[in-house]
């Protein structure tokens, strides 16, 4: 297939998804989540592949959703609706989008996230849907639109944290490096930045060993469990808490404040501490 927001290939029997809109530190494009669905698939149906490898391209796996462009940009969009909003028109466009990342946990394959640099915002949305996520030691990962205009649709925090760590992220909206990562157990892995590609093909390389139907009823036993602790539940409330997010008082001033001051200033602003103003009118506050 052709894409636009990613490459695909395959080497033996490990095939590679990479995002990659370097410039952007390939944050989410309208098209990228669908292309990703379509590259697990690809790679789903190719009987010669055994294992899919996630990475991006350039400095960055994936700075989360092109803010520049849903947030900055002004007036309506796919994320962000005209008062009074549809909240299942909102909830139809990113429970498709969950469900796009969701393909990595859900392909029959086991899938592998190589982190380097970033996985923020929804750029950890798409990372914690793999299998095993192995990062670079100083590499970041976290979800701070928690602290205003987000809710991680995928719930994997969560799942992956268990409670107390996953509110711990999610009430503060800080980052964390790979270390601490792999210490509390968010990741499998966090090895230097030399080592990882190196690191990330040694487990492939394994994996690959491994007929595909073992791999194949290994992981659906294990994502079973989740299943039946509530997965899909929690991740209907979780994709209708990010478009009430969006909508909110505090919501639409983040967006007010992009389009007037850029996102870059209105993300210091969310990040520093400081009170979120409520309502559009916000809009026209001055940063200070």
């Amino acid at each position: 297939m052709s894409y636009k927001t990613l490459l695909y290939e395959k080497r033996g029997r490990i095939a590679r998804i990479t995002l990659n809109r370097p410039r952007r530190l390939n944050a989410i494009s309208v098209g990228m989540p669908r292309e990703i669905r379509l590259a697990v698939e690809e790679a789903n149906a190719d009987d010669g592949v055994h294992v899919i490898v996630l990475q991006g391209a350039g400095r960055a796996f994936c700075a989360g959703y092109d803010l520049k462009d849903f947030a900055e940009r002004k007036g309506r969009n796919a994320y962000t609706q005209d008062m009074p909003w549809d909240s299942m028109l909102d909830y139809r466009g990113m429970k498709a989008n969950t469900d796009d990342f969701f393909s990595l946990w859900r392909s029959y394959k086991p899938t592998i996230c190589k982190v380097h640099g970033y996985a923020v915002a929804g750029g950890s949305d798409i990372a914690l849907c793999a299998d095993i996520v192995i990062m670079a030691e100083d590499a970041r990962i976290g979800y701070m639109p928690a602290r205003v205009w987000g809710c991680p649709t995928t719930a994997m925090w969560v799942f992956r944290l268990g409670a107390e760590k996953a509110k711990r992220m999610l009430l503060t909206g800080d980052t964390i490096d790979g270390r601490t990562a792999r210490e509390w157990g968010l990741v499998h892995d966090a090895v230097p930045a030399g080592e990882l590609d190196a690191a990330v093909d040694a487990l492939a390389k394994r994996m690959a060993g491994v007929p595909k139907n073992q791999l194949m009823m290994q992981k659906l036993m294990i994502n079973q469990a989740y299943e039946n602790m509530g997965l899909a539940t929690t991740q209907m409330f979780a994709t209708i808490f990010d478009g009430i997010t969006r909508h909110s008082p505090e919501g639409l001033w983040f967006k007010g404040y992009a389009e007037r001051e850029g996102f870059h200033k209105a993300v210091q602003w969310r990040d520093s501490g400081k009170p979120i103003p409520r309502g559009k009118k916000g809009a026209k506050l001055k940063s200070r």
